[in-house]
């Protein structure tokens, strides 16, 4: 077994994040929702398109199509767990997914209102690829950093990829503010070339975990070679196993509510800002390169915080404070309002992340030979709770004809998981200390 807490390890672990977050900064989160915005919406037809013959709103089809992609890879990532478990080749997986993702992303490089169905299939492949690889990397975490060390290493990983992102996502606008500089003409290029360069970004520096990842230990003798069924069956193993685990099971009750709103928030968002205060593409750039920016003292902050006070308790403050944002995101009229909101946002989002990451590997019982699969139970419960928000977001706004509405039910599933962290703390010991 590979020794723990190797430094050169931890960071080739880390620039993982650094490179497939360029995808969820400017896919998610800037150019691509911003540009899909605006070149869907027209004079003839207003807000909405027409996707393989059916009509849509702009915005709900690409929830809808990240919904889409989530729900795919809930069907796939026991199979896909069960498969790495066995063979002992999650790095493989880690792979496949991020060039799939990542070409899938140049792919976006022909998008235009024209060849919409090619752009959301890119899209949803793309946030599929993106999916794929973050599960195989978090379950590297409990094998390459012990209990102690977790919430460090995890937060560590979210400021490479903060960092990773902020400096492709300023090569971007550069192109995206002064086209001109490079002789471009196209209104569309700039976007499109952001688009490309997401890609050879995240091929190219996933390269450093790939050469020093280690490769994980084949586990023969826990899953038999059926394994679609073994997949489910490690789920199903993983589930019975909860029954005793009180702890994990109240956690994973409240993960579940609260990443409902939290992801949802973090890939609508920008939606938001163009739809209803028509920020334009700079000034959305501009805000969400500042996220980023304040996310890194955010999520290293809140892992010093969990050391003193407990990771259930940080996660509780956290919770009340994405309540808030909700309420006040419902009424948000300006574009300082949004700008206010979205640096309350910014300092919770990296830290909501990072500190669920490393709480829930705590919880996995000490030398667990399949890790992947814990992880993939971690990720099927994140990635419903996706399919749920997305899917609610979209329907709400397609049913009222107001994205606001929207906004406000996912402060609901914030409250029932607030509920759920409360709970925890009753069968938490020192409420989780590191």
């Amino acid at each position: 077994m590979e020794q723990k807490n190797d430094k050169k390890v931890i960071q080739s672990w880390a620039f993982f994040d650094w490179a497939n977050s360029a995808y969820n900064l400017v896919i998610t989160s800037t150019i691509f929702p911003t540009y899909y915005t605006i070149i869907t919406t027209t004079s003839a037809h207003g807000d909405q398109v027409t996707f393989f013959g059916f009509k849509f709103t702009n915005t709900a089809l690409s929830n809808y199509a990240l919904s889409l992609a989530y729900l795919i890879m809930v069907i796939l990532l026991p199979i896909l767990s069960a498969t790495a478990d066995y063979r002992g080749n999650k790095k493989i997986f880690m792979k496949f997914f991020t060039y799939i993702g990542a070409i899938a992303c140049m792919g976006l490089f022909f998008f235009k209102l024209e060849t919409l169905e090619l752009g959301i299939i890119c899209f949803v492949i793309a946030a599929m690829g993106y999916i794929g690889g973050v599960l195989f990397n978090n379950a590297y975490l409990p094998e390459i950093a012990t209990k102690d060390q977790q919430d460090q290493v995890s937060a560590k990983g979210y400021a490479y990829g903060y960092v990773g992102s902020v400096l492709l996502q300023i090569i971007c606008f550069v192109f995206v503010l002064k086209p001109e500089l490079f002789g471009i003409t196209d209104g569309s290029l700039p976007a499109r070339l952001s688009f490309l360069l997401v890609g050879i970004w995240w091929i190219g520096f996933a390269q450093i975990p790939f050469r020093h990842l280690p490769a994980g230990s084949p586990n023969y003798t826990a899953i038999n070679k059926n394994l679609v069924h073994s997949g489910f069956e490690e789920l199903g193993k993983v589930w019975r196993q909860l029954k005793g685990m009180q702890v994990m099971k109240r956690f994973l009750l409240a993960f579940f509510f609260y990443s409902m709103g939290v992801q949802t928030i973090m890939l609508a968002a920008a939606g938001f800002g163009e739809k209803l205060l028509h920020l334009g593409s700079e000034k959305l750039i501009a805000v969400v390169l500042i996220i980023q920016l304040i996310a890194i003292p955010g999520a290293m902050g809140m892992s010093k915080m969990a050391k003193k006070i407990g990771n259930v308790r940080v996660l509780i403050l956290v919770i009340v404070i994405w309540v808030l944002t909700c309420t006040c995101a419902y009424f948000v009229s300006n574009e300082y309002e949004f700008y206010a909101l979205a640096g309350v946002v910014g300092l919770i989002m990296g830290g909501v992340q990072s500190l669920s990451r490393s709480t829930y590997s705590k919880f996995i019982p000490e030398n667990t030979p399949d890790t992947t699969s814990f992880f993939s139970f971690y990720d099927v419960t994140e990635k419903l709770a996706v399919v749920i928000g997305l899917f609610s977001f979209a329907y709400i706004e397609e049913q009222t004809g107001d994205m606001r509405n929207s906004v406000l039910a996912l402060g609901a599933f914030f409250v029932l998981g607030l509920i759920f962290l409360l709970l925890l703390r009753k069968v938490a010991p020192k409420m989780v200390k590191g």
